[in-house]
């Protein structure tokens, strides 16, 4: 048990008391005794009255497993096994550094019915975060004297990538054959060299499509329906180096990227399309051979999930190599990395370069909104001039590899985190459109 800061108010309040008798006479010490015993006897009271922590029953339910970046919550129930004039419970959660820290709530305490307090958990990146203890706090019906108790749980509970998102889109696609991201309407239908239907003619409908056997058998203008070309291999290859490991709008750039990839995957496993994945930093982190369903997707979301931070640095030439030595058929590879200049970008470029030569090769890029505000701001001291410029260093850098990578073939997306899938999936739906894998 410890005072509460109202006790140590009422004890300092009978300071004035026990100077009077220094003042006026010896005689009068007798208020301050009696109020230092009233004080006490409030204190004993209060400490009796108060519930006595093994009292106090704790339980905490977790969820099965939380998503990064998505907002979920724990629920801790109090229940205490004795009637006490304790009336609230101030409640701490001590949690793992992989989630967000959180305040302490009060709750109202019933001594008949069990009380229920729901915490919020916002995990920040993937991996194992624990619930390690409870820390429970309340003051008895005066609120003089306080009781603490810590709970220890030890709670884990896996934090993978978000993909309520991408079930999401992925059931929307599947209930329509025409499919729109953003504000573009993109057909798979009626373009393409793969057969589909035939159909009766209606004005204007391109007359190269109309299949004049059949209107000769039929006797009337019968056209042929035609559809994007399916069963491709769409490898999907994540760079998870140093780089990919930074914070960007709420989340690691990893994260971004995987959870952009797993819904191009969705995409494309419905669209007919073989789906794999290949991660790698200073070495190879994790393959997932392309396989045509939904199967493998699941195999690729249970692979992206356990993919780790990494502090090395990525070598492009080892791990594109690897990746061009596995595929035997051309692929649209799409490739998910970050650069910082065009000295560190040598490399890079001479490999995606040479990947490009055989595959189409997408290259994905996060472009960070706060970098580019700082280059473009009107500087108003000394310190803020010198950011400008180095920004703008950085902005025209990363602007001339990504221009290389254009004019060399590879097709590129620098887009900000909040449009990178709605990019992503209008770039795959245009290469099938014109067929270009």
């Amino acid at each position: 048990m410890r005072p509460t800061p109202r006790c140590l108010l009422l004890f300092a309040a009978g300071f004035p008391l026990a100077a009077l008798p220094l003042l006026l006479g010896p005689e009068l010490w007798t208020p301050w005794i009696a109020w230092m015993g009233g004080c006490s006897l409030l204190l004993g009271i209060d400490a009796i009255l108060g519930l006595p922590a093994r009292r106090l029953d704790v339980a905490v339910v977790a969820p099965a497993v939380l998503f990064v970046g998505a907002q979920d919550e724990v629920e801790v129930t109090l229940q205490p096994r004795s009637r006490s004039g304790t009336r609230a419970v101030e409640v701490l959660l001590d949690l793992s550094p992989l989630l967000v820290p959180q305040s302490s709530t009060n709750a109202p305490l019933q001594a008949d019915a069990p009380t229920r307090v729901t915490v919020d958990l916002v995990p920040l990146r993937r991996g194992t975060c624990r619930i390690e203890r409870v820390w429970l706090r309340w003051a008895g019906p005066l609120g003089l004297m306080s009781r603490r108790r810590i709970a220890e749980q030890e709670l884990e509970v896996a934090v993978v990538p978000n993909i309520h998102a991408v079930r999401g889109a992925a059931l929307q696609w599947a209930r329509e054959r025409d499919t729109t991201q953003g504000t573009q309407l993109l057909r798979l239908v009626g373009e393409g060299s793969e057969f589909d239907a035939m159909r009766e003619y209606v004005p204007g409908m391109d007359h190269r499509a109309i299949n004049w056997s059949a209107t000769a058998r039929h006797r009337k203008l019968i056209c042929q329906d035609f559809r994007s070309e399916r069963n491709h291999q769409v490898i999907i290859a994540f760079d998870t180096g140093y780089l990919m490991s930074e914070p960007m709008a709420g989340l690691p750039k990893l994260d971004h990227a995987i959870h952009a990839g797993l819904l191009l995957g969705q995409t494309s496993a419905r669209a007919g399309d073989k789906v794999g994945m290949y991660a790698f930093d200073e070495r190879a982190r994790g393959y997932v051979a392309p396989e045509a369903g939904m199967r493998g997707f699941r195999r690729m979301q249970q692979t992206s999930a356990e993919l780790e931070y990494t502090t090395t640095e990525t070598n492009f030439t080892l791990g594109l190599a690897e990746l061009a030595a596995r595929l035997a058929r051309r692929s649209l590879v799409v490739l998910m990395t970050d650069f910082v200049d065009t000295v560190t970008a040598e490399l890079m470029v001479e490999n995606v370069t040479r990947l490009a030569r055989k595959h189409l090769v997408v290259f994905v890029t996060l472009r960070d909104p706060d970098l580019d505000r700082v280059a473009g701001q009107l500087p108003g001291s000394l310190e803020a001039l010198h950011q400008a410029v180095v920004a703008g260093d950085f902005v025209r850098e990363r602007d001339l590899v990504l221009r290389r990578l254009e004019h060399l073939g590879v097709f590129v997306i620098d887009t900000p985190p909040n449009a990178l899938s709605t990019s992503l999936l209008n770039r795959y739906f245009a290469i099938k459109r014109r067929e270009l894998i």
